[in-house]
């Protein structure tokens, strides 16, 4: 739904010499009369659109875009910037890239997404709240993000990146390991915290957040880390609830007052801690023209109420991502049994009715 936005954004980087390329799964699908249109109306003249010509059934689509286009770099290319088409970014994206990239250690630079749904539905909270944690975690554990993501072209020769890309899954989660062998590191640029208004419902987040730490399984070492943290945080509630419960069952009134303050204060410690990362990304918003009066005092206090249900939603998510073989994205099957063991099954040319799925299971 944000695709002529990201097209928008693109054409209008104050960066001073670069070139666009646009992968689009086959000619019939409906983004490609949308980018022609968009093209030859504005006159871009440094925008290349390109068909998929071999989707790999042994690889994502998303993979298979990137090896087409990364494999017939010119030499000439510093560093290629990737983002997917729900991104908009704002006119100093590409420099901002580029100026992390200008550090000698520094292989990769990426941002994040910060969501401001137009309506603050419960699956928008429960998604919102979900992600400004995983934020936390990304920074720590130096995990990339696709939707932002630019990468030296000398990665590209000196590793196997591009075979890696073409046997598997996702392309953003396995460059700390890559830039690792190669002595170099991944830059978070704060700035680039890139603004996502799509609507989400429950059910749409889970499958989205089931997938996305399914990538974290597949390819980060931090992998770990992320289940201790999700069972970690999910177990304090679920105690102090248990103890409520216990409590007041056997009359012990002090004991079960003294837990349900100390759960209070643990739920409204996290929104606490969640509005001065929302009060910072305002501000960079602001800064970039773009809207960011989203979320009002009643949406927060709406936030407070559906803490609880993230931290129900998520631990069955983690536990879903440790058994999953099989997932769906984007309306395609994919059959994972390993880093490097994908099969896409079932491919079918994207449509119109896909697209409204999309908008509701990101």
């Amino acid at each position: 739904p944000f695709l002529l936005q990201c097209l928008d954004g693109l054409v209008r980087q104050d960066y001073p010499n670069y070139d666009i390329r646009i992968v689009i799964d086959r000619r019939d699908d409906p983004a490609y009369s949308v980018v022609q249109s968009y093209l030859g109306t504005q006159g871009v003249d440094n925008a290349d659109v390109e068909i998929l010509s071999d989707p790999g059934h042994s690889c994502s689509l998303k993979c298979s875009s990137l090896v087409q286009v990364a494999s017939r770099l010119p030499e000439r290319y510093a560093f290629i910037a990737q983002l997917d088409a729900d991104t908009v970014p704002h006119a100093s994206w590409l420099r901002e890239l580029a100026t992390a990239l200008a550090d000698q250690d520094v292989g990769a630079a990426t941002g994040n997404r910060w969501y401001m749904p137009a309506r603050p539905t419960v699956g928008a909270l429960v998604r919102y709240t979900w992600n400004a944690a995983a934020i936390v975690q990304m920074y720590w554990y130096r995990v990339a993000w696709g939707g932002t993501l630019a990468v030296k072209t000398r990665v590209l020769r000196e590793t196997d990146l591009l075979d890696k890309w073409g046997r598997a899954f996702c392309e953003d989660t396995m460059m700390y390991m890559v830039l690792q062998e190669i002595g170099l590191r991944i830059q978070f640029v704060p700035t680039l915290m890139m603004i996502n208004r799509e609507a989400c419902d429950v059910g749409g987040f889970f499958g989205w957040v089931t997938r996305q730490l399914l990538t974290a399984k597949l390819y980060h070492p931090a992998w770990p880390a992320v289940v201790a943290h999700g069972v970690a945080t999910s177990f304090v509630p679920v105690l102090a609830l248990g103890c409520v419960v216990t409590a007041g069952l056997t009359g012990n009134h002090a004991a079960a007052w003294w837990a349900t303050a100390g759960l209070a204060v643990y739920e409204i410690s996290l929104v606490v801690l969640l509005l001065p990362m929302e009060l910072a990304v305002r501000r960079l918003a602001r800064q970039r023209g773009e809207p960011s009066s989203w979320l009002t005092l009643t949406g927060m206090l709406k936030c407070l109420t559906i803490m609880p249900l993230t931290q129900l939603v998520y631990p069955v998510a983690l536990a879903m991502a440790c058994l999953l073989r099989a997932t769906r994205w984007r309306g395609i099957d994919y059959r994972v049994q390993g880093p490097w063991q994908v099969e896409m099954q079932g491919y079918q040319p994207y449509a119109c009715a896909a697209a409204e799925e999309g908008m509701n299971s990101l």
